[in-house]
């Protein structure tokens, strides 16, 4: 092996070493904190209003730029929305083409105790395994299968 072909072989070792150390990071989600949010075409009050958004949805956070947050929602629909209007994700929404049956335990052997429409936001409460414990605006509580569910 030739001075040049080790030295070369070195330095692709070295460099997958730096990339295979880098931390991969995980997406970041947030929930709208309070009802009648605006969603921003850009990062400023002045850009037109793209959406609005209510108490409890929940967002991926695409990118930051200062006080604002890119963000896009589970039916892939993004814009910008100021950093005050969102905090903790608590919450998910129903990502199913149609509904889902909530359950009274965490297994498709349970009751269902409430069929649950696409688009509906519940709070998470519990999870085990693949299931998660959850509950709606109007107090139901039940198991959901999270695939079924975003984020």
């Amino acid at each position: 092996m030739s001075l040049r072909s080790a030295l070369r072989s070195i330095i692709v070792a070295g460099s997958l070493g730096v990339y295979m150390a880098v931390p991969a990071y995980a997406a970041e989600y947030v929930s709208v904190n309070k009802d009648n949010v605006n969603v921003r075409t850009g990062p400023s009050t002045k850009n037109p209003v793209y959406m609005e958004l209510f108490a409890g949805y929940p967002l991926k956070v695409t990118q930051r730029s200062g006080e604002w947050a890119k963000i896009s929602d589970f039916e892939g629909d993004s814009g910008w929305i100021h950093n005050s209007l969102i905090g903790k994700n608590d919450t998910v929404i129903i990502n199913a083409k149609e509904s889902v049956n909530m359950r009274s335990g965490p297994s498709t052997t349970s009751p269902v105790v409430a069929d649950v429409e696409r688009g509906v936001i519940m709070k998470k409460i519990g999870e085990k395994g693949k299931w998660l414990q959850v509950r709606h605006s109007g107090g139901t509580v039940g198991w959901i299968y999270k695939p079924l569910l975003w984020p």
